[in-house]
Parts: C-alpha cells; structure tokens; sequence
C-alpha cells in the first residue's frame, strides 16, 4: 500500500543579483587599483607605524577635547579596558584598565559613550565601532573620508578634497591612506574640530594631524 503524499510547492529560487554597470565596474576598478599612500600635506601621521599603535581588542574609538589646551583627544574603548590619546603628540595620557562593568562598552546606553576619564573625567564620550555610531565624514574646509569595500571584507579609507574619486585621479584629488587587511575596520573619521583624522580597527589605532588655520599645531605653546 502506497502512501499518500502532499503537494509541496516548489522553492522560489532567489533573483539574481543584477550585474554591475559598466560604470561600477569602472569605480571598483580604480578603487581596486589605487596603492596605499601617504596622507597629502597639511596632514601628517601621528604614529611611526604604518598602521598606527597596536591596541588589542579594541573595540571603538571616540572624540573628546582637553579642556585646558583645547587639543583633540581620542579615548580608545577595548578589551582591556579605556585609553586616552593626545591626537597631536600620540601620548597616552590617561588609562583604566579596570573601568565599572555597566560603563565598560558603550551599548549600555542609548547614545554609544562611555564615560570619560584623565582630564575628561566627569564627561561621557560617545565612542563609534563595534556597536554601531558614526564619526564626522568631512570637515568645515572640505576635506573628506570614504570607507570603501571593492573586495570586500578588507575596507579601504579613502581621503579627498573637492569632489574625491570621482572626480580626479589617485594622488591629486583622492588618496588611499588606509587598508584594512590586516585586521576587522572598526571606524573611520575627523574629529569635530577638522583637526584629526581616526582609522580603528580590531588591534589599531592609526591618526592623522594637521596644523590650524592660524598655522600651530593644536595647543602649541600652551
């Protein structure tokens, strides 16, 4: 005796993903073919190492100012714990490797911060990363940053002023100053002041400073 079956309708197969234009096909091309390089002048590293200092588990960064050199800060938030870097110097001017368990990440609280520590204590600084936020993507001036993926999930950072990649060539209007092979992008942007660009990853932190419009390095001679 044969048992009976039930119609089962068949499984739709997925659309297929619509091929890229000749256009995108162009963009990712350039994108694919452009050399990391150094960051244009005014801007200059502000680490030795190519991709910046080591910083394992870390997991997101955030902007800050000090309150009596009016310098860029840029508190770092890790497995380990809190850092606090000068973005002019490099120096780490304040650390906690033990912060209180509900403020140790950011996804504690609506807004992503953390509270601040060394000279900011008593602030909460809002940290971008693994937990989502964002950092500025331009400046007053014109400046801006790209994060990019044409062979994803290696990210690029792309770096430009008036118009960027799609508008000139590599070098002149546009300039890659960051890969992400080597470890998971975290975040990238300047700080509010327009002074300081940040690249995070998972085991880095890389910075980027420029001189003011008055021609001193932020704090200088303070």
């Amino acid at each position: 005796m044969t048992k009976g079956t039930k119609n089962v309708a068949p499984v739709e197969q997925p659309a297929r993903e619509p091929e890229l234009t000749a256009h995108q096909r162009s963009l990712r091309d350039r994108l694919l073919a452009a050399p990391m390089v150094a960051a244009p002048g005014p801007w200059r590293p502000v680490f030795e190492y190519r991709y910046g200092v080591p910083v394992g588990g870390l997991l997101g960064i955030g902007f800050a100012t000090h309150p009596g050199t009016g310098r860029d800060l840029v508190m770092v938030v890790s497995q380990d714990g809190h850092g606090l870097f000068d973005a002019v110097t490099g120096e780490k001017i304040a650390r906690d490797r033990d912060p209180d368990p509900e403020h140790s990440t950011p996804d504690g609280v609506a807004d992503l911060s953390c509270p601040g520590l060394g000279p900011v204590a008593g602030s909460r600084v809002r940290i971008a990363g693994l937990y989502g936020g964002g950092l500025h993507a331009t400046t007053e001036d014109g400046w801006s940053l790209d994060v990019v993926a044409p062979a994803w999930p290696n990210e690029r950072v792309l770096l430009s002023r008036g118009g960027g990649f799609h508008t000139g060539p590599h070098g002149e209007r546009w300039w890659h100053i960051f890969h992400s092979r080597h470890s998971t992008f975290r975040a990238a942007g300047f700080s509010p002041s327009g002074r300081t660009i940040a690249v995070a990853t998972s085991s880095d932190l890389s910075l980027w400073t420029r001189e003011t419009d008055t021609g001193r390095r932020d704090g200088a001679g303070s």
